[in-house]
């Protein structure tokens, strides 16, 4: 009995131990650990910079209402929204401008503007498939636009990147 007793006392101490020598392991790993932060210079910390830098806080609950909307050529709702139905909606809602529907036709109501010179609400236009005006944006600031992207649905994007600048064919204001 007695060797039991002890046996059952040196187990129960060693489990013991070894839960401390655990606790203390990870304890000591985790103070040690890196904590991993998110580069600023990312294309998603940049443009959540532009929409925190949005002067129009309108402009910025309308944009984060349609973010995700996915894309459908003619739509001009939640359940779909193509990039001229987007740009109307939002020039209309937010500045009270009342836009054609035609990405090519909103290409003609606005007075060009180089795209230095772009302010917020300002509108972009690119030609995907030649020399017509086939898609549109809507300049936020900081080279970011919003747009309804084909694959992507509602979003903000990068106007710098090449694959916008070898496109891109017109910008400016609205009359």
């Amino acid at each position: 009995m007695e060797i039991t007793l002890n046996h059952s006392l040196y187990t129960l101490g060693l489990k013991k131990n070894v839960f401390y020598l655990i606790a203390i392991m990870l304890f000591l790993s985790s103070c040690g650990s890196r904590k991993y932060t998110v580069k600023s210079d990312t294309k998603a910390s940049k443009a959540a910079d532009a929409m925190a830098n949005l002067k129009s806080k309108q402009l910025y609950r309308f944009i984060t209402d349609w973010t995700g909307v996915r894309y459908r050529f003619g739509g001009l709702d939640k359940s779909g929204i193509d990039c001229s139905g987007f740009a109307f909606l939002l020039e209309k809602e937010i500045y009270g401008v009342t836009l054609p529907r035609i990405s090519r036709d909103q290409a003609n109501a606005i007075k060009r503007k180089d795209v230095d010179n772009l302010k917020e609400g300002d509108l972009v236009f690119f030609s995907f498939g030649g020399n017509d005006v086939d898609h549109v944006g809507v300049y936020l600031n900081n080279g970011f636009f919003v747009h309804a992207s084909t694959t992507r649905g509602v979003i903000v994007d990068d106007l710098t990147l090449p694959a916008y600048q070898k496109v891109l064919v017109k910008s400016g204001s609205v009359n």
